[in-house]
């Protein structure tokens, strides 16, 4: 990976040791914003106030473990890259549904489930790749960017009054504006701890505004300093009828890993073109651990965060230490109450703010990786429908209230639906997508603008990357002039192209001489001296502009092969 410029501690990079904490507790801050999506489950399932704290203090547990195990710089586990995660909606609906119907208990032996078939999705993710292209991982992504926005725009004014509503936005406009200005404006540290410091205005503001009660100081007060957490709400229970919930929780977390992964890969390398499978299977590998984990220990589903992913990013501290970091903190803190009490408190502007700080930068990515593919009339379709799809659940929410019991799941959020409608979409309209196409070229009546178009017709209808099919486009056109002009064919040319999702080869067969594709450059001498020198430096061009060429010939009839991976 070569490191973009915003980037100041790459994924390998050993940064200070207090550049390490500090920035590990700005995305303990910010992910620590969700822990009220267990909460809310043990509300629902009618925990006592101390049960529902050492639900948190699990909690803090399993979030820790989940981002070390992201991080792990060798094995098969974890994408190598700083994806810490959180409690996720994906899970929380689901949870919210089965902790009626079975307590607690289904809650738990539902998402140890989730996290088995997580772990089952990112052992065939290679074969299942077309189905799941990068233009989908990016909409989960810009789905995600919008979800996380709104949930921002909901902390900020949530629960106010008309009385109340301009001190909130003051408050989370402050803290944002310190957040964006930093980021934007300043150099070092404050750049790098834009956020954390950004947050830390907020509490003092919202302090002075009256948003933190003395019964917010009163539960830090009360709360002991360092305590083991009880697990006396352990249990574990499986119903067959909660199975296709936490199934669609299980796909729609894997693809948001897929996607977080794929924004923190291309975050991490100026020169990305295509997503790396074994990082992606290794991240979806640990969050399935990390679900497995979380249903151990009593609690609810996580996946990657894409704030995180956006929060370092946007601060340019991507350094896997930052992963260890999260994770030391997050399991220390599951052990002093006082700690955690504190962070639960934090205002509603504050975690407004800090959402829509991850949430621009979020969206961005995910339209970006959207766009990185080229989009025929399919592919445009799947992206479209399935975004308006998913928009309809949070823009209209009462008119799928009627819907039966069992489609529900599939209309909890507009993150579940917009990934489940991109997936079905893309299914139904792979059928009639041929994945070779040939074109016969008459030598005499050559047409380059044809062939650019053929090649780039293919390339929407494929999906394919816009630098591969400029390639193959660069090559076609200048092999057949090359062959027209110094191998003397017979007949007609024939051009295949053939697509499979990792690479794309373009052969161009024809009766006459081999073109000749030497791995040494002509020197200028030779190229003065002959045309003969001039076709080998056209045939040497041929072949850097390809991943790997082959030219073959028998019984009179020349082939090359022009391979580009994808």
């Amino acid at each position: 990976m070569r490191r973009p410029p915003n980037i100041f501690y790459g994924v390998d990079d050993k940064p200070p040791h207090g550049v390490t904490v500090l920035s590990g507790l700005q995305h303990v801050g910010l992910i620590s914003i969700i822990l009220v999506y267990p909460l809310l489950v043990t509300r629902e399932a009618g925990l006592s106030s101390q049960a529902s704290q050492d639900v948190l203090s699990l909690s803090m547990i399993v979030l820790g473990i989940g981002a070390i195990l992201q991080v792990l710089p060798r094995g098969f586990i974890g994408a190598r890259l700083l994806c810490p995660p959180t409690f996720t909606a994906a899970y929380l609906a689901p949870s919210l549904i089965a902790v009626k119907t079975g307590g607690l208990s289904l809650v738990l032996g539902m998402t140890a489930f989730g996290g088995v078939i997580e772990i089952g999705l990112s052992r065939v993710l290679r074969p299942l790749r077309p189905y799941f292209p990068s233009e989908i991982s990016g909409l989960v992504v810009v789905m995600i960017g919008i979800a996380v926005g709104a949930l921002g725009l909901r902390s900020v004014v949530g629960g106010t009054t008309s009385q109340s509503i301009s001190e909130h936005l003051t408050v989370a406009a402050i803290t944002l504006g310190t957040m964006v200005g930093l980021n934007i404006w300043t150099k070092g540290a404050p750049r790098l701890f834009c956020a954390l410091f950004g947050m830390i205005v907020g509490y003092l503001i919202a302090a002075v505004a009256g948003m933190t009660t003395a019964e917010d100081f009163a539960a830090i007060h009360s709360a002991p300093f360092a305590g083991v957490p009880g697990i006396g709400h352990l249990g574990w229970s499986f119903d067959l009828g909660s199975v296709v919930p936490f199934l669609v929780a299980a796909f729609a977390t894997c693809i948001r890993t897929m996607g977080d992964v794929t924004t923190a890969q291309k975050i991490n390398d100026a020169d990305w073109v295509r997503p790396d499978m074994r990082s992606i299977s290794g991240g979806v590998l640990a969050n399935g651990l990390s679900n497995i984990t979380a249903g151990l220990l009593g609690t609810v589903g996580v996946s990657t965060y894409t704030s995180s992913v956006g929060l370092a990013g946007a601060t340019g501290i991507v350094s896997r230490r930052v992963g260890f970091a999260i994770g030391g903190i997050f399991i220390v803190l599951a052990f002093l109450p006082k700690a955690s009490a504190f962070l639960v408190i934090m205002p509603g502007p504050v975690v407004g703010a800090a959402l829509l700080f991850s949430a621009s930068v979020i969206f961005v990515n995910g339209l970006q990786i959207v766009t990185s593919r080229m989009l025929d009339a399919r592919r445009t379709f799947v992206i479209g429908l399935s975004f308006m799809f998913g928009l309809a659940v949070d823009l209209q929410p009462q008119s799928f209230a009627g819907m039966p019991a069992e489609l529900l799941p599939f209309v909890s959020s507009s993150l579940v639906l917009a990934t489940v409608s991109a997936l079905l979409l893309n299914a139904i309209f792979r059928l009639g997508v041929r994945r070779t196409r040939t074109l016969d070229v008459v030598p005499a009546q050559f047409n380059a603008v044809a062939v650019e178009e053929f090649i780039e017709a293919q390339g929407a209808s494929w999906g394919a990357r816009r630098d591969v099919i400029e390639r193959a486009s660069f090559n076609l056109v200048q092999s057949i002039e090359t062959i027209i002009d110094g191998c003397n064919p017979t007949g007609m040319l024939t051009i295949e192209a053939t697509f499979d999702e990792f690479s794309l080869d373009v052969r161009v067969s024809y009766e006459g001489a081999p073109l000749d594709l030497p791995d040494k450059r002509p020197t200028n001498e030779e190229i003065m001296a002959s045309e003969d020198a001039q076709r080998k430096l056209a045939g040497f061009m041929l072949r850097r502009h390809a991943d790997r060429v082959a030219a073959t010939h028998k019984d009179g009839r020349s082939t090359i092969l022009f391979h580009f991976d994808h």
